[in-house]
């Protein structure tokens, strides 16, 4: 949806900017001449034309410099460049880089608005830009200082001021959507994060929350912040740092997605020597260190992004799904991350489109990662139900396990004393259990039970419990019931087993229910109120079986009473 969001906005950006704007083409692209001086030289010596014969052609239209020596470029055009096409030079230029520039007839440079520091009103921070108010002459030169704290390649052209503003507003289009991408699902990691306490938010957000601190320090839109525009929309290491902590921040919660440390020791091991390796990095740029900085941190994202894809893969194939996740919210990410670390190493010139490829590829990975944690949570639900469900019934019978059913019946007792309501209970067993399954096995004693079970939880009523004691013994809460009532109930369920014969594994056998029953006295326990139901049950065992006995709740001295239904002589 986010990812929708953006083509929407950049297509309208795109839709209301002047259609002549969209058509102007390029004054130069091809038709310009690079070349360069492999020295830094004082400025007058190069600008009064004595050093020309030492400048070596460059093909391609790609200024690529090693660092951090500062080093002279040559640009001429092989045509006019006519000054009402409001013409400017444009550098591919990463945010590392300086460049100063000296146009024809001029005696101070103009520096060349880099890397989102002190871009001028009107122009993005997608390259930087450098005017040609009088045009240029064809084999005119512009001298090029560029200097660079890590290596870097850069295309160089001539646009008329219509496309570089149009071209503007397509970047800026893409970036303000992929920012704001980025702060609603911080805001929607942290209002999971702060509602279910699930760490892997948390983690999200952090991760979220570096890479867009990176992108508008590079950017150069944290600059519309006032409080941290000094602090990090000035000093050129800024970027550097932000990057460092951003892939950093991504590698340990991909890291953390996949259990690296758990499931693949060996791979947990790269990348944490790759973390170890920015963490010093920081520490170093922090301290005024920047060189070779950028080229450790690409080196060492580089491995820890292979270990990492190399876990996301090897987990895919085992069927884990947070792997399949990862991997496929993560896999366009790593490559345009690749792409991107290639391109500042100078290795090769990257597309325009790559300035916001990249945010818009991170708001849709962190979307689908924030799905697969959801899908890992609605997980594990599931299993804690599936276990809760294991835990309060029976699997065998159906019926409520002890422990659940001694909850139910102490809460239903609780509620009878405050309300005074009547509460009873049916305690029974199967009569001669034993004996069937030493005849025919367990297999037929379980199936057993299972059928005598579903007999009688057919003849409760919606809001009787049936829970399963122990072994062949069943307990059945009766709300609302007094004892009278309770005694009819279990006849009901005497009646509902011995009413006709079993049939397991084509063979009948008959089936007989003993039943105690007792209905709660005033000021009564849970424990008390089972005893006299039980006493009730083995008063029917001793009266010959297959019939129901009446625990009465008036107790006199130590001689219980005892009210027997009709039953098998």
């Amino acid at each position: 949806m986010l990812i929708c969001g953006c083509l929407a906005f950049a297509s309208l950006a795109a839709a209301v900017w002047p259609s002549h704007a969209r058509s102007a083409a390029p004054l130069a692209t091809s038709g310009l001449e690079l070349s360069r001086l492999d020295a830094d030289p004082v400025p007058l010596e190069v600008l009064g034309g004595a050093l020309d014969h030492r400048f070596a052609v460059v093909p391609g239209g790609v200024i690529r410099e090693t660092g951090p020596r500062a080093g002279w470029w040559r640009l001429v055009s092989t045509h006019a460049v006519p000054a009402q096409h409001q013409p400017y030079i444009v550098l591919g230029t990463p945010e590392s880089a300086r460049i100063e520039a000296w146009l024809p007839g001029a005696s101070m440079p103009v520096v060349a608005k880099t890397g989102g520091v002190d871009i001028p009103s009107g122009f993005s921070s997608r390259a930087s830009v450098v005017p040609l108010r009088d045009g240029l002459r064809a084999g005119h030169a512009v001298y090029l200082r560029v200097g660079t704290l890590a290596p870097v390649a850069m295309a160089v052209g001539i646009e008329p001021l219509a496309q570089l503003h149009h071209r503007d507003l397509t970047y800026v289009a893409w970036r303000a959507a992929s920012l704001v991408g980025f702060v609603l699902l911080m805001m929607l990691a942290l209002g999971f994060w702060l509602g279910i306490g699930e760490r892997g938010y948390a983690y999200l957000l952090l991760t979220l929350a570096a890479q867009l601190a990176f992108f508008a320090t590079q950017g150069g839109e944290i600059r519309l912040l006032p409080g941290l525009s000094g602090l990090l929309g000035e000093d050129p290491r800024s970027p550097i740092l932000t990057g460092l902590l951003a892939s950093g921040a991504t590698l340990a919660f991909l890291a953390h997605g996949l259990r690296l440390r758990d499931r693949n020791p060996m791979l947990w091991r790269i990348v944490a020597g790759c973390l170890g390796v920015l963490l010093l990095l920081v520490v170093a740029t922090v301290a005024g260190v920047t060189r070779g900085v950028l080229s450790f941190g690409h080196a060492a994202t580089l491995a820890a992004t292979a270990a990492l894809l190399v876990a996301c893969v090897r987990g895919t194939i085992r069927r884990e799904r947070a792997a399949g996740f990862l991997l496929m919210a993560w896999l366009p990410v790593l490559a345009l991350l690749v792409a991107g670390r290639v391109a500042e190493l100078g290795l090769w010139v990257a597309p325009a489109w790559l300035g916001y490829a990249l945010p818009a590829a991170l708001v849709l990975a962190g979307t689908v990662t924030m799905i697969g944690l959801t899908d890992a949570l609605q997980k594990v639900r599931r299993d804690r139900d599936r276990v809760s469900r294991l835990a309060t019934f029976d699997t065998l019978t159906g019926a409520l396990s002890r422990p659940a059913m001694q909850e139910r019946l102490s809460a239903a007792v609780t509620e009878a004393h405050r309300n005074g309501t009547p509460l009873s209970v049916v305690f029974f067993d199967v009569d001669r259990f034993k004996r069937v399954n030493d005849d025919h096995g367990h297999r037929v004693g379980d199936n057993f039970l299972k059928f005598i079970a579903l007999r009688t939880r057919n003849r409760l009523r919606t809001y009787d419990l049936m829970g399963r004691w122990g072994g062949d013994e069943m307990v059945v809460m009766l709300p609302d019931t007094r004892l009278n009532e309770a005694l009819g109930v279990a006849e009901n369920l005497r009646s509902a087993v011995n009413c006709r014969p079993l049939s397991i594994d084509d063979r009948l056998f008959e089936a007989s229910l003993s039943l105690g029953v007792a209905e709660l006295a005033a000021g009564e326990s849970v424990e008390h109120l089972i005893e006299r139901a039980d006493s009730a049950l083995y008063a029917s065992k001793t009266a010959g079986r297959d019939r129901v006995t009446g625990h009465d709740p008036r107790i006199t001295g130590s001689h219980p009473r005892f009210v027997a239904t009709s039953g098998q002589t």
